[in-house]
């Protein structure tokens, strides 16, 4: 079962919470579930989040297979996402994604930096997570480079949000990227599939 949950803040509780970088984002929202790995830090933690911005409103939206707690600030709406929307063939979509390819002499990831290559890159994947990306309507909206510091060391994420069309072609891997998301830097807000489906 997931749950999907609208998480929004006002300037003065995001303020109160020290809300000044991705980490201490991450740091919120994991707050609002039960650690349910038992120690395993590979495991998948059933939550993924992405956060849609706002000036007077910081809005969070946030996919669990797990309810959350009740939030001490801001307001927390949550609903079942009915199995049914996860069944639909075509779905318009907007994601945050981490675009990185390994470097097969080093073995290092490499961020991807232009907006064709990051394009090719996503629709060659896309494959892997269930389903075709129809490239003529795909757009690089946005790149950026998130930068924070976590555990006393510096961490750079280069972000990448795309939106566009897709047709599922795997029903089950299609619903296994959206519910554990998609691609790296899923705990800082990299990965959630939001979708919409197509009549």
């Amino acid at each position: 079962m997931l749950y999907l949950s609208q998480y929004s803040l006002s300037f003065a509780e995001a303020r109160r919470l020290c809300l000044k970088d991705t980490y201490s984002l991450h740091k919120l929202v994991y707050g609002l579930f039960e650690d349910v790995r038992g120690g395993n830090s590979q495991e998948h933690s059933g939550i993924l989040f992405a956060d849609k911005g706002g000036r007077r409103i910081k809005n969070l939206w946030i996919l669990s297979n797990r309810p959350p707690r009740a939030p001490t600030q801001g307001d927390l709406q949550t609903k079942v996402l009915p199995s049914a929307f996860l069944q639909f063939p075509y779905y318009d979509f907007e994601v945050v994604i981490n675009p990185v390819r390994r470097n097969n002499q080093s073995g290092k990831l490499v961020p991807l930096r232009g907006r064709e290559d990051v394009a090719r890159w996503f629709c060659d994947k896309a494959g892997g997570w269930g389903f075709s990306v129809h490239e003529p309507a795909l757009q690089v909206a946005a790149m950026t480079v998130d930068s924070f510091c976590k555990g006393g060391r510096q961490v750079t994420l280069g972000k990448a949000t795309l939106c566009g069309s897709l047709q599922v072609t795997d029903s089950e891997k299609f619903i296994a990227a959206v519910s554990q998301g998609i691609g790296r830097g899923r705990a800082f807000g990299c990965g959630l599939l939001q979708i919409a489906p197509k009549q």
